[in-house]
C-alpha cells in the first residue's frame, strides 16, 4: 500500500490559486480513476476535477470556501500500489516502480464541466447514491424542482452531463405540454346567452359606471335570534328569516335618509328619490341572480313583508314571476345564508344607489354592560354609489339600522 498525492493543477487563465468548491467525496470513500471528486472555483466557472488513481481517500485540503494554490496537495489517496493504480499495474512483475517513475507520473488536467468525450452509457444508480454532478446544474435544478436523482447521467461514474439534465427537462416539458394538450381537449365552450348574459352585462356596467362606497357594520343580534326564534315557535308554518327583519329596519330608516331610497336615470342625468320602498330581493336560482321586487314594502308588517318575500323568491326561482316583480326595485337586499362569510362587498343594483347584505351570524365572547359574554355577532355588508350618497351619511344610515336590529322592540313602535 502507498499514498497518492493529488495536487491542484494548472486552471488556466493565469489562476494561481482556487476556492473549494464542493466536495463529491470524504475521508475513508473508495473512489475509482475518473470519478470527479469536486469542483474547484474560478473568477468565471466551477471546474470539476477527476481523480487520477484509484484508491481510498486519506485526507483532503480543506473544506469548502477553503483556498489551495495551484500545485499543493488537494486529494491525499491511499492506493494499491506504490505511484500505480490497480489498473495500470503489470500482472508478470513483482517489483515496485522507483520513486523516480512514480514522480514522472503526469498529473491530469482539470476539466471543465461542459467539456466531455463521448458519453458512456449511463448506469443505474443504486438506491441511495451520491448524485454527481456540477454546482450550475445543482442550482438550475433546485429554479426548476427538478429532482437530480431521477436523472440519468451518461459521464464515467454516473455523472450528471448539462445535455443529459437539459433532456431531461426537455422531456418534462414536453410531457406537461402533452398533459396540458389533453386538459385542453376536455374544455367546453359555453356562450353567455340568456339570463347569464344580462347578468354580466349588468355586473360589468355597474363596476365600471358606479363608483362603489362599501361599509361594514358589526352588530349583536342576540337578542333579534331569541325574538326570531321565539316567533317562529309560535307560528312554525311560516318561518321567519333575517330578511324581513332587515326589510322592516331599512325601511324605518329610509324615512331618515332618501338620499339613499333612490335611482338615477342616466339617460336625463336626474336622480330620483322614492317616497315607497320597492324592496329588491337577490335571490340565487338554478338560472343564475335574479332580483325580484317587493312592491311598496313600506305598507306591509314584518309577517306580511316575510310572505312577500317568500313569495317573489320562489316565483323568481321556479320561473313564474312576471316581469313587472323583476324590475323597478328602489333598494336591494342581499344574503348568503349559511355561506354569508365574515364580510362582503355587494354590487349594486344598478340605477339603485344602495344595497345591504347580512352576513353568517357567530357567537363569540364580547364585552357586553362590562362584563365578558358570549353573544351571537354578525356583520352588515353594505355598498352605495359615492356619486350620491357621502360616506358619512351611509355610516349613519346602517348605524341606524344596527340599532333598530340590536333593539329589535323598537321595530314595532313608531
Amino acid at each position: 500500500m502507498s499514498e497518492y498525492t493529488f495536487k491542484l493543477p494548472d486552471l488556466g487563465e493565469g489562476t494561481v490559486e482556487s476556492e473549494i468548491g464542493e466536495w463529491f467525496i470524504k475521508v475513508g470513500d473508495d473512489v475509482k480513476e475518473e470519478d470527479v471528486v469536486g469542483t474547484m472555483m474560478t473568477d468565471k466557472a466551477a471546474v470539476e476535477l477527476s481523480s487520477p488513481v484509484s484508491g481510498k481517500v486519506v485526507r483532503l485540503a480543506g473544506e469548502p470556501g477553503d483556498i489551495v494554490a495551484v500545485g499543493a496537495p488537494l486529494v491525499v489517496f491511499e492506493t494499491g500500489a506504490s505511484g500505480a493504480t490497480p489498473d495500470t499495474a503489470s500482472d508478470d512483475a513483482g517489483e515496485q516502480p522507483s520513486s523516480k517513475e512514480s514522480a514522472a507520473t503526469p498529473e491530469p488536467a482539470a476539466r471543465q464541466s461542459a467539456t466531455a468525450a463521448t458519453p458512456a452509457p449511463a448506469a443505474e444508480k443504486p438506491r441511495g447514491a451520491r448524485i454527481i454532478t456540477s454546482p450550475a446544474i445543482r442550482r438550475r435544478a433546485k429554479e426548476l424542482g427538478v429532482d437530480l436523482s431521477r436523472v440519468e447521467g451518461s459521464a464515467p461514474g454516473g455523472r450528471i452531463t448539462r445535455a443529459d439534465f437539459d433532456d431531461f427537462v426537455n422531456g418534462r416539458q414536453q410531457s406537461a405540454r402533452r398533459a396540458a394538450d389533453k386538459a385542453r381537449d376536455t374544455v367546453r365552450e359555453i356562450k353567455v346567452i340568456g339570463l347569464r348574459r344580462v347578468i354580466a352585462e349588468r355586473m360589468s356596467a355597474a363596476t365600471r359606471e358606479i363608483p362603489h362606497f362599501s361599509y361594514v357594520e358589526e352588530l349583536d343580534i342576540t337578542e333579534l335570534e331569541a325574538l326570531r326564534k321565539h316567533l317562529n315557535q309560535q307560528n312554525p308554518e311560516r318561518r321567519l328569516t333575517l330578511l324581513p327583519f332587515l326589510g322592516t329596519a331599512l325601511i324605518r330608516v329610509l324615512k331618515e335618509f332618501p338620499q339613499c331610497n333612490a335611482t338615477y336615470d342616466k339617460e336625463r342625468n336626474v336622480l330620483l328619490q322614492h317616497d315607497a320602498v320597492h324592496l329588491g330581493v337577490a335571490t340565487q336560482t338554478p338560472d343564475g341572480l335574479k332580483v325580484p321586487v317587493v312592491r311598496h314594502a313600506e305598507t306591509m308588517n314584518l309577517t306580511n313583508l316575510a310572505a312577500e318575500i317568500r313569495r317573489v323568491a320562489e316565483a323568481a326561482r321556479d320561473n313564474s314571476a312576471k316581469k313587472s316583480e323583476l324590475t323597478g326595485s328602489t333598494i336591494t337586499i342581499t344574503s348568503l345564508g349559511k355561506l354569508g362569510g365574515i364580510a362582503s362587498t355587494p354590487v349594486i343594483n344598478m340605477p339603485e344607489v344602495g344595497i345591504v347584505g347580512v352576513n353568517r351570524a357567530v357567537e363569540r365572547p364580547v364585552v357586553h354592560n362590562g362584563q365578558i359574554a358570549v353573544r351571537l355577532m354578525m356583520n352588515l355588508s353594505s355598498s352605495f354609489d359615492h356619486r350620491f350618497v357621502d360616506g358619512y351619511d351611509a355610516a349613519q344610515m346602517i348605524q341606524r339600522v344596527r340599532e333598530l336590529l340590536e333593539h329589535p322592540a323598537t321595530l314595532f313602535i313608531d
